[in-house]
Parts: structure tokens; C-alpha cells; sequence
């Protein structure tokens, strides 16, 4: 995976060793370089006020029409609550085999199911969710193996049960091993 750049779009603010500790991790998983690019967009656009929840195809489809120069992947940050039509809400979101996803660390907080707040958790949680959205991108299925990080998880207690890394035959199929 010589040359490849992933691109870590931020809406919203993140704090600057929040963002290199995940830069860190996204790197070291894919063996590539990783830039950060703050972006603005307008969140009302994809606001449904029935639901009270932003629509993940819409902003999906607006992240994958922003041009970062020499990048492979882009993958858009933001702390809003996502949602599909077919779900209650969405963690991430990702084009399989393509450019873009999306992740939100709006439901990755303990505050959100009345829990004490654990910002080492919620940025762990958060690395998972966009290694995870990202191995999508580079053409990766939800995975069978338990601590993989590709297994299916819609609920922070599946998060906190995988690893952060991909499973060897996870790597082995994009080419890492």
C-alpha cells in the first residue's frame, strides 16, 4: 500500500491530540500517510427534523464531492447523530471499494447511555469505527473473526469487544500482509 494518503476530514472540533492520536492509529493500521484537513459544511442540509438525526447518504454524498489533493481515501469526522432510512442511527458510514465514508462520535460517548464520561474510551471507540469505515473503502466485507475490527458493530458495546486492528485475513485480502 506504498503512496496512499488518507485524508481525515474534521467538522466540528477536535482537539489537536485527540486528531494525532488517531492519525497515529490510521496510519500505523493501513501503512500509509494520513493528513488532517478542517472543512465546514452545512449540517442543515441534512438535518430531517422528523427523525431529530442527520441523514448519513446526504452527508456521505457531500464528503465524497470534496477534492483533497493527492489523497486515496477521504474519510469525514463529525459529532452529529447519523441516521439511514432503514435505521435507528448510524455510527459510519462507507462506500464499499470506493473513496469515501463518514464517522460520528455522537453516539460513542458513556454520557450517552447515562454513564460517567471517559475520553480514553470514547477516543478508542472512535479509532475503531473509522479504521473500520476505511477498511470498507478499500473494498473490505463485515468479518466473521471475533476481535476483528471489520466485524459488524452497531452498538458501542460491539466496539468495545473488537480490537482496532484488522484480522490477518483482513490484511491479507487489501494487500498488508
Amino acid at each position: 500500500m506504498n503512496q496512499k494518503i488518507i485524508a481525515l476530514i474534521t467538522f466540528g472540533f477536535f482537539g489537536k491530540e485527540f486528531l494525532d492520536a488517531i492519525s497515529i492509529s490510521v496510519s500505523n493500521e493501513f501503512q500509509c500517510s494520513v493528513i488532517i484537513k478542517e472543512s465546514r459544511i452545512d449540517f442543515g442540509d441534512f438535518y430531517d427534523s422528523g427523525r431529530r438525526q442527520y441523514n448519513a447518504n446526504k452527508f456521505l454524498m457531500a464528503v465524497d464531492t470534496m477534492i483533497v489533493p493527492d489523497s486515496t481515501k477521504v474519510i469525514g469526522l463529525c459529532s452529529i447523530d447519523l441516521f439511514i432510512p432503514i435505521m435507528t442511527f448510524i455510527i459510519g458510514q462507507a462506500q464499499l471499494g470506493g473513496k469515501t465514508g463518514i464517522a460520528s462520535m455522537y453516539r460513542l460517548g458513556n454520557e450517552q447511555y447515562g454513564l460517567k464520561p471517559n475520553d480514553a474510551l470514547l477516543l478508542e471507540r472512535f479509532i475503531k469505527e473509522i479504521i473500520h469505515e476505511i477498511g470498507h473503502t478499500f473494498g473490505l466485507i463485515h468479518c466473521f473473526v471475533p476481535n476483528c475490527v471489520m466485524r459488524s458493530g452497531s452498538y458501542v458495546d460491539d466496539i468495545d469487544q473488537k480490537d482496532r486492528q484488522l484480522c490477518s485475513n483482513c490484511r491479507t485480502k487489501i494487500g498488508l500482509e
